[in-house]
């Protein structure tokens, strides 16, 4: 691929997005120098330290004002006078915001579709596949057609490895940074967890008043990162970004979906990626209302490696 001249604008949502472009950007084939547009928040502050950042206002699920919102801060930042080489989004609706004037101005726009999405694509992705100009990626080759290719996956290099019994001592608890609550899966480890076993609990928005628990709402992301390492087992809802940074530290996570029908979610699309992973025995799949300690056992009896050299994303060239 001819490598353009100028900045590379890498634009996505905080959360599982966000992890997923930060995972993919050292395998993009652009030279330049990296400008991050991203929400204020603590995951984008400690994740992105040390590098080039405009954080712009948050914008919710289907909030088309937000959108229109962030469009001044696309017009500035891609219009300006810093020549830009491309922008590349995750998403989600952030990606409305900055890809279209990319396409609009002749500027390579690249739009990868979150790896939380096995089958059919999220709203932003069928929106964005009617605007001209636009390339479109989706992280699995049975989902590519049409538009889309495959380019390549933010779970690519992983693969389990059987490790001997051994006791659940330390316990990682992650639900992420979603505005809903998922109190349903605290109450259950709340049940089952042995006494003596040491939690970390980073709970989100998830209220946990009466459980005898003291949770985080937020641990910084090398924090997190860490505490996992040194954990027998994590356990997180099925975000993406959850489950991308239990992989890479190592862990085989069990996954429990958020269920859309109360609210903790806005659609099956935990259900997708928890199935998938579980699927390529890289994580154990389970709902809440099912999980047993022995699920846990059973998780902590895997490991999950890397190979240690992964291949450049694959960007289509101008159609």
């Amino acid at each position: 691929m001819t490598r353009d001249k100028g900045q590379v604008v890498l634009v996505a949502t905080t959360g599982g997005h966000l992890a997923q472009l930060f995972d993919i950007a050292p395998r993009l084939p652009l030279d330049g120098p990296r400008l991050w547009v991203t929400f204020d928040s603590e995951q984008g502050r400690t994740l992105l330290a040390g590098e080039r950042v405009v954080f712009v206002p948050y914008i919710g699920e289907r909030d088309l004002v937000g959108v229109a919102r962030a469009m001044a801060h696309a017009r500035r930042i891609v219009g300006g006078d810093t020549p830009v080489a491309a922008v590349v989004s995750t998403g989600s609706a952030i990606a409305l915001s900055f890809l279209p004037l990319a396409a609009l101005r002749g500027i390579p726009a690249h739009y990868i579709e979150s790896a939380a999405r096995t089958g059919d694509p999220s709203l932003t992705g069928r929106l964005l596949a009617l605007v001209p100009g636009i390339r479109l990626y989706r992280q699995y080759p049975h989902a590519a057609g049409g538009r889309w290719r495959y380019g390549g996956s933010a779970f690519d290099g992983f693969a389990p490895d059987p490790l001997p019994p051994q006791p659940l001592r330390r316990v990682v608890v992650t639900l992420g940074t979603m505005d809903q609550g998922f109190r349903r899966l605290v109450e259950c480890l709340v049940a089952i967890l042995p006494p003596e076993t040491e939690v970390l609990w980073q709970t989100g928005a998830t209220p946990i008043e009466g459980l005898g628990i003291r949770g985080q709402r937020f641990v910084p992301a090398t924090t997190l990162a860490a505490a996992m390492r040194e954990a027998d087992v994590v356990i997180a809802h099925a975000g993406c970004g959850s489950a991308l940074t239990a992989l890479k530290a190592g862990k085989c996570p069990v996954l429990v979906p958020r269920d859309p029908r109360g609210g903790e979610v806005v659609d099956g699309h935990q259900t997708e990626i928890a199935e998938w992973l579980d699927a390529k025995g890289l994580a154990l799949a389970r709902q809440a209302d099912r999980l047993t300690l022995d699920d846990l056992i059973r998780a902590a009896r895997w490991r999950v490696v890397r190979a240690p050299a992964l291949p450049d994303f694959q960007l289509a060239e101008a159609a």
